[in-house]
């Protein structure tokens, strides 16, 4: 199972053919089990502006397996926070905090484009899809 963050759904959703979105396709390919949580859905979904490709795609995402976020996700979330501020590191977006927090409760690897999750998995054990 592959967590799916919203950075790399917004390339994917755009066409664009990043290593990410590579890495997606394959993953689609190989029947890989895709993941995502509330956080990246609401984000992904927020994002469209086209009534008719929101549906569509609210469709396809509600086909993928959606991890619970339940108390321990959200006070792990603070803890990656607070942790990482304490060694001064500010993560610029409490949602990526979220978001790493539920890949390491359910202990599964994120694939994303996104910097922040570089520096959670400098103190964190959080996996990050190989490509």
């Amino acid at each position: 199972m592959i967590l799916i963050d919203t950075s790399v759904w917004i390339d994917f959703l755009a066409g664009r053919g990043t290593e990410t979105v590579l890495q997606l396709e394959r993953a689609i390919a190989d029947r890989e089990s895709l993941a995502l949580c509330g956080v990246i859905l609401t984000e992904v979904l927020q994002g469209i502006r086209d009534d008719a490709e929101h549906r569509a795609t609210r469709e396809r995402l509600a086909m993928l397996v959606l991890l619970p976020m339940e108390l321990p996700v959200f006070l792990r979330a603070a803890d990656v926070y607070r942790t990482l501020r304490k060694r001064g590191v500010t993560i610029r977006r409490t949602n990526d905090c979220l978001i790493a927090a539920v890949a390491l409760t359910y202990d599964v690897p994120l694939l994303h484009a996104d910097v922040d999750f570089d520096r959670i998995a400098r103190v964190f054990p959080l996996r990050a899809v190989d490509g």
